[in-house]
């Protein structure tokens, strides 16, 4: 099955042993809503939470989101019912697993398998439920290009900035913090998670930032992801919502000036433009680079339905 693209400028992460946030989170304009039975629930709330999330699937109204499931890690006790009950009782509804604190790629391959087995058992069509692969370690790190190729059922992969700082000894007590003075021992982890995605035609997410009232930490965190092409970021609260959508979409003269190049373009490749190679738009010249640049700006405006300026689109 070809992967449908799917947005996640915002990616919400809702509790599944919380029942109001559930309710809560189905009227928030979030991209995507992961329900979440790993981290955020106690180890003796797993098994009601999976009875929450079912709940909250089948009698929810998520119209508009992009839907998906955080099981816990495929190394623990609870992995493989979190994905059994999950799939059985609400697979046709949801569009993705995630999976956390993926080291090794026989947790991909497990996970693949069983999906494709619940698929095939509930006639449900073959590659329908993707996944969503979180790096968390660095073990997970040195092989995320074979982990991305690992499964053509791998939509994104997210990096986890909690674990993943606590297992390198990165000095910090702020979940998220990536600025710092100088070197930013997070930059290289960025362009590698970036990079891989991009060679294999995934997306690539932020995790979250833990400090809910600081809205300037998190616009900050965001900026930098969205500076290695990051399509989106985790948001943990309502506050978070507005600026992670902002900061992973194009702004309306960024959007404007896109979709210009393109037009421009086209038009002096054709015949009645002279077919030429490369032309100029207010000074500025505009070739094959240029067309591929404003691409990418303009596919995240559409993605995001984004409008032309009028008096620029005529």
């Amino acid at each position: 099955m070809t992967r449908v693209f799917r947005p996640r400028r915002s990616c919400l992460a809702v509790p599944g042993s919380n029942p109001k946030m559930l309710t809560k989170a189905q009227g928030l304009s979030v991209d995507e809503a992961f329900l979440d039975l790993e981290d955020s629930v106690a180890p003796t709330e797993k098994v009601a939470a999976r009875a929450n999330v079912l709940t909250a699937l089948r009698e929810g109204d998520w119209a508009g989101k992009v839907l998906a499931v955080r099981v816990n890690d495929a190394e623990t006790r609870w992995a493989y019912d979190d994905v059994i009950e999950i799939v059985r009782g609400a697979g046709h509804l949801i569009d993705c697993i995630m999976l956390p604190k993926v080291e090794k790629l026989s947790h991909i391959h497990w996970l693949d398998v069983l999906l494709t087995q619940l698929e095939r058992d509930l006639e449900l069509p073959e590659g329908k439920i993707g996944i969503e692969v979180q790096i968390e370690g660095p073990a997970g790190l040195s092989i995320v290009d074979d982990i991305a190729a690992s499964t053509p059922r791998v939509e994104t992969l997210i990096f986890g900035p909690g674990d993943f700082m606590a297992a390198m000894q990165i000095p910090t007590l702020v979940i998220g913090e990536n600025s710092y003075g100088g070197h930013n021992p997070i930059d290289p982890v960025f362009m590698s998670l970036a990079v891989a995605a991009r060679k294999h035609g995934l997306q690539v997410i932020d995790g979250p930032y833990a400090v809910i009232g600081d809205t300037e930490g998190f616009h900050r965190a965001a900026q930098r992801a969205a500076a290695f092409g990051f399509d989106g970021k985790w948001v943990l609260h309502p506050t978070q919502v507005d600026a992670a959508n902002e900061v992973f979409a194009p702004t309306q003269q960024a959007y404007d000036k896109a979709e210009r190049i393109l037009d421009a373009y086209d038009f002096h490749r054709s015949a009645d433009g002279g077919a030429r190679g490369a032309a100029m738009l207010d000074g500025e010249m505009i070739d094959e680079a240029t067309r591929k640049l404003a691409l990418v700006t303009a596919e995240k405006g559409r993605r995001a339905e984004m409008v032309r300026t009028k008096e620029l689109a005529q």
